[in-house]
């Protein structure tokens, strides 16, 4: 999720800052854009260090002889890429700005040239909150699909008392994502995922390993991130880059997934495992180079199972947390197999992966999948890693929902 945060001048313009940082922790990519007011009271390095962006200031390059014309456009550009622009704080020039069309700084133009949602968040004077302009403003924006986050009351920066002050940065962040539909309804819930494939080695140079790019694991702990979780993602190699706001542990092995994943299943109270585990190893790695002489006999040993042994230990605790979601890969007798997994490891649901079909699922973007649990069958249809991921935690939300609502009956 791509969002233009706004910051306009005044002394709360500070607070964007921990804006910025909260909307990053729920996955987002934040490109901050600064009014000239804005820069007197905060400077760009700080939302450039934070962001990892550069920070917009103006419509034009300042530092260059002659206008670019690429920057000119910018604004074109970053309004077509964006899922919503959030304005904090917005001050009532701002605001009567976006209410009346004027477009004079880069801010005011993007605010026409986007189609993505709009969120403000007023900050000033209480005398020019109340200001009968003001309030006929924000009553403008909001007739046209523009979310307000309401400001606090209280004591005010210029001495005056009331309404005026700007949200919590906590309140801002859960008023952009509800109205972009991200609802952060896994806040409270710790997340682990595991992703990618598992290199089991031979000797120095070569190993067994498997056609998983990792993006449906990554997918999920993209997904989670933005509705609020902590995340604990377990990657096996891939070339993906990292969630930022995840934490993040690598695992080549399967048996250095296993101890990952135990050391650390207690303090999730989710464990998805997308991993595309290996299922053997070899018994006796060469500490050199085999050299090449005709045929290779390896003697391969079966690695553990991480979801049935997590199952087992749930099981034996007596426990229904966390709740546990394994990934089935398969080519033939897809609900068969899916049903089988699901009661074999003891989990609450298996999502099903035909890997026969070279247009979804292995080093795709794309998957389309079967959300199995001991009641149900969850058809999704083919949608991208990011959206199918969104179903994947639909469902394990639910199922934590109903083990609740079990436990106080």
């Amino acid at each position: 999720m791509k969002v233009a945060l706004g910051v306009s001048g005044g002394i709360a313009a500070y607070k964007a800052a921990e804006v910025v940082r909260q909307l990053q922790e729920r996955g987002a990519r934040v490109q901050v854009i600064m009014t000239e007011a804005a820069q007197q009271f905060v400077r760009p390095l700080t939302f450039a260090a934070l962001s990892g962006e550069k920070v917009i200031t103006g419509m034009f390059d300042s530092g260059a002889e002659q206008p670019n014309l690429d920057s000119a456009v910018e604004h074109i550009a970053l309004a077509q890429s964006l899922d919503c622009l959030l304005v904090a704080p917005a001050t009532a020039d701002v605001i009567a700005k976006f209410a009346h069309g004027i477009a004079n700084d880069f801010l005011s133009t993007l605010y026409l040239a986007t189609t993505a949602p709009v969120v403000i968040a007023p900050a000033m004077n209480v005398n020019m909150w109340e200001h009968p302009a003001t309030q006929a403003n924000l009553k403008t924006l909001r007739e046209r699909g523009v979310r307000i986050v309401e400001p606090g009351s209280g004591y005010l920066a210029c001495g005056m008392i009331g309404a005026g002050r700007l949200a919590e940065p906590e309140e801002i962040v859960a008023a952009t994502l509800e109205h972009v539909g991200l609802a952060a309804d896994l806040a409270g819930e710790t997340v682990l995922i595991t992703a990618g494939p598992t290199y089991e080695p031979i000797d120095p140079v070569r190993f067994l390993g498997n056609r998983s790019s990792g993006k449906m694991g990554y997918a999920l702990a993209e997904a989670a991130l933005r509705r609020g979780a902590k995340v604990i993602l377990v990657t096996g190699p891939t070339a993906l880059q990292q969630p930022s706001c995840a934490e993040t542990i690598f695992a080549e092995t399967a048996q250095r997934m296993r101890a990952v994943v135990l050391e650390n299943w207690e303090r999730a109270t989710m464990v998805i495992m997308a991993a595309a585990v290996a299922d053997y190893y070899v018994k006796n790695v060469s500490g050199e180079k085999i050299k090449r002489k005709g045929a290779m006999e390896l003697h391969l040993e079966p690695n553990p199972d991480i979801l049935a042994e997590l199952g087992s230990l749930r099981l034996a605790a007596g426990r229904t947390m966390p709740t546990l979601i394994g990934f089935a890969a398969e080519t033939e007798h897809l609900l068969d197999n899916a049903r089988l997994k699901l009661k074999n490891k003891s989990v609450d649901a298996i999502v099903l992966n035909d890997v026969s079909r070279s247009d979804i699922g292995f080093s795709s973007d794309r998957n389309e999948v079967t959300i199995v649990t001991a009641s149900e069958e969850i058809d999704v249809p083919e949608a991208s890693k990011l959206e199918v991921a969104g179903k994947v935690l639909d469902a394990a939300l639910r199922i934590r929902q109903r083990r609740v609502a079990e436990a106080h009956v």
